[in-house]
């Protein structure tokens, strides 16, 4: 497929260059010039060829921030020959979608196609998402949406059905480091003109500061250049400039929520390495330490369970002592519940044998309770028979009536509950067999004709 020739610089690229910060300076022109996206737009990638030959469709582009989105929409516009316009779903409304509409109106009818580009369409409620989709499908617009949070929840199923989406990554640290240099050599649009000494490691530690984000990178580059001495770029001005850097979390988005499975995860996995790190990485990235707690709290409950009875009443406790304590000091606690919880023995039989309790009551819905396990404060009741035939097991011989019956007729025999070989649930599971085996003997016996 025959490469098509981009257009002429959009606009944008065309505004004075020196009161451009540096990332923007540094905005890639081609799509050579991209870093970080290998998969999606390296030689022969679909898409990369769809885009030379100038067959542009309506995305979404969903990826972490600073990994490229707006640029690349900025290259449909430019390698399809069409007029780009971007809006804001954080600074506008319905009132300027729909200017922008009419102006991608204008411009059908005369010949000329329009890439409308919408950052964060994900804020963008569902009436003004459906506001774009007579002008995806007639064609008016080229939509290109960007957003950071996963489009299958936050974005309505018309749009999506409407629009590929295609998933951009985190930058690598290398590719942030290659960006960085080209930053360095340029000296029409970067700091070539000022000669920087800065030492491979430098950039190495810049880049990992940007988190994957090259926009941020450019930023701390642009930075550490203005605050350096004598044009060295050295280990005091990366102390300076690099002190309050902070890693990628969202407390409500995606990344918390993948950030919180991967911590459950690891526990349930036993991998406590891996349980130290996503709880530190989360404590880190600002989460709330008693949201950790309760979530911790719940492992306990969940997967740990009877196996070690001990894991609950240290997650209590290690959440008794954030409370007391806060942080930092009280984040210790939490990170020993995390490993304590990764290294415990395992059991889900409870949690388990509690939805099949539950999916059992909906099934049978209210079933009596035998009569002789029913209180009876009064004389009528009494008569009615409750409370008759109780064996009240304290005064039986061994402390158990094994032939009485506790649950409702229909559900007599029934077992829920399957404990474990772990930890102290084989100890359970041994001793519950016996008293089941019992029971199973004592009911039999009491069977009649026998």
């Amino acid at each position: 497929m025959a490469r098509r020739k981009p257009a002429a610089v959009p606009e944008l690229f065309a505004e004075p260059q020196h009161l451009k910060p540096l990332a923007e300076r540094m905005r890639p022109r081609t799509l050579d010039e991209i870093v970080g996206q290998g998969r999606l737009l390296g030689p022969g990638a679909p898409l990369r060829r769809a885009i030379e030959a100038g067959n542009v469709h309506s995305m979404v582009l969903w990826g972490p921030p600073g990994c490229g989105k707006t640029t690349l929409a900025l290259l449909l516009a430019k390698y399809a020959n069409a007029r780009f316009r971007a809006i804001s779903a954080v600074l506008t409304g319905l009132a300027d979608v729909r200017e922008a509409l009419a102006e991608a109106e204008v411009n059908f009818a005369q010949g000329i196609r329009s890439v409308l580009f919408v950052d964060e369409v994900h804020r963008f409620n569902k009436g003004q998402q459906d506001a774009f989709l007579p002008h995806i499908e007639k064609g008016t617009i080229l939509f290109v949406g960007a957003t950071t949070e996963n489009p299958s929840f936050e974005l309505n199923s018309a749009l999506l059905s409407r629009c590929r989406v295609h998933v951009m990554d985190a930058v690598s640290v290398e590719a942030i480091v290659a960006a960085l240099r080209r930053a360095l050599s340029d000296a029409e649009r970067g700091l070539g003109e000022r000669q920087l000494s800065v030492a491979d490691e430098a950039l190495k530690l810049i880049a990992q500061a940007a988190d994957g984000d090259v926009r941020r990178a450019l930023t701390l580059l642009e930075i550490a250049a203005d605050v350096a001495s004598d044009g060295r770029i050295d280990d005091a001005t990366l102390t300076q400039v690099l002190a309050d850097r902070t890693r990628r979390f969202d407390k409500g988005g995606e990344q918390f929520y993948d950030q919180i499975s991967a911590l459950h995860k690891s526990v349930r996995s036993s991998d406590a390495d891996a349980a130290l790190y996503w709880c530190t990485r989360m404590l880190d990235g600002g989460v709330d330490p008693a949201y950790l707690a309760r979530r911790l709290t719940r492992m306990a409950i969940e997967d740990i369970g009877l196996a070690d009875p001990r894991a609950l009443q240290l997650a209590l406790e290690a959440w008794d002592t954030y409370e007391r304590l806060g942080s930092p000091e009280g984040d210790l606690a939490l990170a020993t519940v995390a490993a304590y919880l990764a290294i415990a023995a395992k059991s889900n039989a409870v949690y388990m044998a509690f939805g099949e309790a539950k999916r059992v009551i909906a099934e049978t819905g209210t079933l009596d309770v035998p009569l002789h396990l029913r209180n009876a404060p009064t004389k009528l009741m009494k008569g009615l028979g409750y409370g008759k035939g109780y064996q009240y097991d304290h005064n039986v011989e061994g402390g158990i009536a094994f032939d009485q019956q506790c649950l409702p007729d229909a559900l007599a025999g029934r077992e829920f509950y399957q404990p474990t070989g772990h930890g102290l649930e084989a100890r359970i599971r041994e001793k519950l067999q016996g008293i089941r085996s019992a029971r199973a003997q004592a009911s039999k016996d009491k069977e009649p004709g026998e």
